[in-house]
């Protein structure tokens, strides 16, 4: 037993020996390399190498869990990200199209300032199953509106008001059946009702038209004045077609109204009628 114990003693001595005679060998201050060094570094290279390698992946697979975790996190953010620029984008085009809408109403409003007193108003709601019927505006009693006022745009003749509550107005567009208006072929200076169509999605038509009148497609058609809601000279449509009622006395006319009543958003209501327009009107 204490030969045995004294061998590995002797081993250990000789081991440490080497050991510290490798790294004295091996001491960076060094330029040159031992034989038994570099035979030494030749060997190891290769372990060392693999080593290296295998320290390497490790240290990714580690990583990967982490690195997957933080990409998804970054790829829901951009996410959110993007959505939230479309969101913008669609808000700001939308206040573009607003602000030119309005800048259009105020122009219009500025030019006819010496025919009409003006009041700006947006449509609110409008029935489904009626939609060139009728139409709800946001102004009422509370701001100055009443019955039969009539209501317009840049474009031309929009329809009266025929009810009233303290917020809102019901307007009776031109294109409703129910709708009467005293028009004027404006080249050739004749007369005659424009009423809605049932079903004429957003057309009109001008009936009682005396049939030897020079009316022609292509002619504007505008208020009469014969009435006591609308002044003379208000826009109405252009004539698209030229029919003879049946009772061979008159002809008929559609009318493409000038006001696109698919894209009606905001509008003017005309609370007075000045007296410029008054005098205009019973010239006519």
């Amino acid at each position: 037993m204490r030969w045995v114990t004294a061998k590995r003693l002797l081993f250990l001595v000789v081991l440490l020996t080497v050991t510290l005679a490798a790294m004295r060998i091996t001491t960076p201050e060094r330029t040159w390399s031992a034989p038994l060094e570099a035979k030494f570094r030749d060997i190891l290279a290769p372990v060392q190498t693999g080593l290296t390698w295998i320290g390497r992946q490790t240290k990714q697979l580690v990583a990967l869990p982490a690195s997957l975790i933080g990409t998804a996190e970054r790829n829901r953010a951009l996410e959110q990200e993007v959505a939230r620029l479309r969101s913008d984008i669609v808000r700001l085009n939308e206040y573009r199209l607003e602000n030119q809408r309005l800048s259009l109403l105020l122009e219009y409003k500025q030019l006819m300032s010496h025919r009409f007193d003006f009041l700006a108003a947006s449509v609110v709601a409008r029935d489904p199953g009626n939609w060139f019927g009728m139409i709800t505006l946001n102004r009422g009693i509370e701001d100055g509106v009443r019955s039969n006022m009539f209501v317009l745009t840049p474009e031309g003749l929009v329809g009266r008001v025929v009810t009233v509550a303290d917020k809102t107005c019901e307007v009776l567009l031109i294109t409703d059946p129910r709708s009467g208006i005293g028009a004027l072929v404006q080249d050739v200076r004749t007369h005659g009702i424009v009423e809605g169509v049932t079903g004429g999605l957003g057309t009109v038509k001008m009936i009682h038209i005396s049939n030897d009148a020079p009316v022609e497609k292509g002619q504007a058609v505008i208020t009469s004045g014969l009435s006591s809601i609308y002044p003379k000279g208000v826009p109405i449509g252009e004539i698209t077609d030229i029919q003879a009622e049946s009772s061979g006395l008159f002809e008929s006319a559609t009318i493409r109204p000038y006001t696109d009543f698919n894209r009606l958003e905001e509008v003017l209501i005309v609370k007075t009628v000045l007296p410029e327009a008054v005098s205009s009107s019973e010239g006519g």
